[in-house]
Formats: structure tokens, C-alpha cells, sequence
């Protein structure tokens, strides 16, 4: 295996264990105790690294090509997905919903998914925008060997309206930056996307060394699909491009980490704390029994200050209904867990949900615990390569499946679900 962004995050994959889907699961200790959460602070960043503003940019990008809206991308879904009854590692009593990708998408080695959130987070009653289209939102990144064009990061929209029949298109994340004569353009966003959200217009994107990347839904172009080498203005014939693909999405702000370092493995919302909140998660690589995993910090360009903790940690922060962006750089909580190999992780009322990898061969693992638990309790067994979770509550009144459900994907060629799991 090359040492890609996927082996450097995964590569500490340790010891597999077996059971049966549905079977009983011995937890793993995982202690959740509370710490100062005003260490992990993150600073508002609303320009590009070249310091060019990325309202400015986008709204020149908009005066060059118009914007694309949406439901118009959603509408123009060219791919179809398959409904599946039964997904592998799942027992069928918790098994609420699933579906596998298109040939080419499900068995492709060159892009893993890994982030996932659904219109139930977008908006509460579960449609997004108001009265519009149930839709799953995949994040994908490119995974390519070395020496090889590296097309950065991909979302799927998916259009679950007919979960007998879903369909979906692929957009690809850009950053708009501006060109050396001055001229707006973009470029691929090449990050891990080990995690999303997404809440009204924006999509929240981890950025494993940095903090979070945040892209707006209003800020979607339409580009030139003939060659699947550019991406930005091509200089030579005026035309924009996006390696194929007929939609970009432009990223439209950033929360870069100012304190302590955290690796931004997974982002979740959480609708049930007032006011609603993300929760950030980290990933360990220490094997599954390991009583104190610690999180890794040398393997990439971390930003912090301080001595780490390295103890896997959630944090979260609060965010506005109105703006749909942080109400406050200071986080409100931070929780160390002592649980390695954490994908993805939700709540709910104070009660935490994680999905749990085990490596390449061995299935995952969906627990619980609470904030002031010592030892998680498994839930259900999970597919090989579990990787974000996304809560869908039960009282989503357009979407509902009568109780709260956690969607979560699988990651592996050849064996990628994406699937609905009950949550009692």
C-alpha cells in the first residue's frame, strides 16, 4: 500500500476481532472525562492563504459564469445508486435503511469515501431547502499513487426522494483564488474530508491538520466538462474547468486551530443542544483493547500551541440558526475518550455515539456512551471500514423514520455501503 493520505490516517490500524453480525460485542474501555475546552480555540479565516478575500473571489467567479443553484444540481443527478436490504457486519433488526453505488464509484480506487451528512442536518424537518428533496451528502477524496493527478475532494449529492430508485451527481470542492493577472479562478481543495456537516447552506469540511473548511451551497458554478486535466481558468482558451465534472463548489470561509493541537478527523451536528452545536472527533490508531490510545500529531502540518493532549478527544462548538457559521470561535466543550480508532462520532442529549474501525479485514463496531461513562456499550456490529456518522432524528417531520437513525458508510473498494442503523 503507497503512503497516501489514507495510510498516513489509517496506517496504525491495529489488531482485528471477529464476530457475527448482530452478535454480542465485548466493549473496549473508553473513559470520557471532561477538560478545559477554551484550549482548543480556532480563528476565523475569511480569505485564502494568498490573503484574497473568498467573498470577493466568489462573487467574481459569479459575475464570469453565473451560479449554479442547488436544486439545480440536485435535479441534474446522471448516476443511479441501488437500494439494498441487507448490508454485511449490519444485523437486519437495526438495519434501517441503505443503498451501494453506481459500478465505477462503488469498486473506484482512486477516490474513498469518507464524510457523510443528509438533509436532516441541513434543516430539521429533514428537507433541504424548505419543502425540497431528501438528499444524502458524500464526501470523498482522491487517493491517487504519487507522480499522478490529485483531483483534491469530491461531494456526492444524492437524491433519496425515491429510495427505490436514488440517483445522484458528483460536485467537485474548490478554493477560489485569483490568478497572477488578477483574474478569478479556482483550485482543488487536496485534504482527507475525513468528516462533514452540513447545516442550511453551508457544508463543513475537517481539515485534518488545520480546523475546518466551509463551503457555501450558494457558491456553486457550472464549468467546461471537456478535459479532465484543468481545473480553474485555462488561460489559453478563457474557459473554466473542473477535471470533468460539470459543477464546483467554492469554499467561502475557514476555522484554523489557534490553540492546542486536535486532529480533525470527523464533524457532527448536534440539533438536541441549545443552541445547536458540531462536535469535532479525533482519530487514534492504538488497537481496539488499548486502555490509552493517543492521538498522533507528527505524521502531516499540524497548527497548535502547547504541549498536546493526546488522549482522543470530542469538542464542540456552538453555532447560529441564523448565520449557519460559529457563534464563537471559544469552544463550549471538549471531552477526553478513551477509545482509539473513532471514525466518526454524534450526540444526542448528552449521550455519545462512535463508530469504531478495525482495520482493513476485521468489521466496526457502532458505541455509546455517556459524558460521564467509563465504559462504552456496542450497539451493533458495523460493516468493514465504518467511517462518518450523521444523526437523522426521528422527529425530522419530512424525512422521518419514526426514531432517530445514524447513517454511516464504508470505505473499501468493491464493498461500500452507505446505510441507516436504529439507534434503540
Amino acid at each position: 500500500m503507497t503512503m497516501t493520505r489514507r495510510t498516513i490516517i489509517k496506517g496504525l490500524a491495529g489488531a482485528s476481532f471477529a464476530t457475527a453480525a448482530g452478535a454480542a460485542i465485548a466493549p473496549s474501555v473508553a473513559e470520557a472525562a471532561p477538560i478545559d475546552a477554551g484550549q482548543f480555540a480556532l480563528k476565523d479565516r475569511t480569505e485564502n492563504r494568498n490573503g484574497e478575500q473568498f467573498a470577493t473571489v466568489n462573487a467574481a467567479l459569479a459575475g464570469k459564469l453565473g451560479k449554479a443553484s442547488y436544486e439545480t444540481v440536485v435535479a441534474s443527478a446522471n448516476r443511479a445508486a441501488t437500494h439494498v436490504t441487507s448490508v454485511p457486519g449490519v444485523s437486519a433488526s437495526y438495519l434501517a435503511d441503505a443503498f451501494t453505488w453506481k459500478a465505477g464509484d462503488g469498486d473506484t480506487t482512486e477516490w474513498i469515501p469518507q464524510g457523510i451528512a443528509t438533509s436532516a442536518d441541513a434543516l430539521g424537518d429533514g428537507v433541504y431547502p424548505a419543502g425540497g428533496k431528501r438528499v444524502v451528502m458524500v464526501a470523498w477524496y482522491a487517493d491517487v499513487p504519487d507522480g499522478t493527478l490529485d483531483k483534491g475532494l469530491r461531494i456526492s449529492l444524492v437524491d433519496y426522494t425515491s429510495k427505490s430508485a436514488p440517483v445522484y451527481r458528483h460536485v467537485l470542492l474548490v478554493e477560489p483564488v485569483l490568478t497572477s493577472s488578477g483574474a478569478p479562478s479556482f483550485a482543488p481543495v487536496r485534504k482527507h474530508a475525513g468528516g462533514i456537516t452540513w447545516y442550511g447552506n453551508h457544508v463543513y469540511v475537517v481539515d485534518t491538520f488545520y480546523g475546518l473548511r466551509v463551503f457555501d451551497l450558494n457558491a456553486m458554478f457550472e464549468v467546461n466538462t471537456g478535459d479532465e486535466t484543468l481545473c480553474g481558468l485555462n488561460t489559453a482558451d478563457g474557459e473554466y474547468y473542473g477535471y470533468g465534472y460539470q459543477y464546483v463548489l467554492s469554499q467561502s470561509r475557514a476555522y484554523d486551530n489557534a490553540g492546542k493541537y486536535v486532529r480533525y478527523s470527523a464533524v457532527a451536528l448536534d440539533r438536541s443542544s441549545t443552541p445547536d452545536s458540531l462536535v469535532v472527533s479525533e482519530y487514534s490508531g492504538s488497537t481496539l483493547t488499548d486502555t490509552d490510545p493517543a492521538v498522533t500529531y507528527t505524521d502531516g502540518p499540524f497548527i497548535g500551541t502547547g504541549a498536546p493532549v493526546k488522549t482522543p478527544k470530542l469538542v464542540r462548538w456552538e453555532v447560529d440558526s441564523t448565520t449557519r457559521l460559529l457563534k464563537s470561535v471559544a469552544p463550549k466543550e471538549a471531552l477526553t475518550v478513551k477509545q482509539a480508532k473513532v471514525q466518526g462520532s454524534v450526540c444526542k442529549l448528552g449521550k455519545h455515539f462512535l463508530s469504531v474501525s478495525n482495520g482493513p479485514t476485521g468489521k466496526g463496531t457502532l458505541r455509546t456512551l455517556a459524558s460521564t461513562a467509563t465504559t462504552p456499550s456496542a450497539l451493533t456490529g458495523l460493516p468493514v471500514g465504518p467511517e462518518d456518522l450523521s444523526l437523522h432524528a426521528g422527529d425530522a417531520g419530512s424525512w422521518s423514520y419514526g426514531q432517530d437513525v445514524l447513517w454511516n458508510l464504508s470505505e473499501y473498494a468493491g464493498s461500500r455501503y452507505v446505510y441507516a442503523v436504529q439507534t434503540n
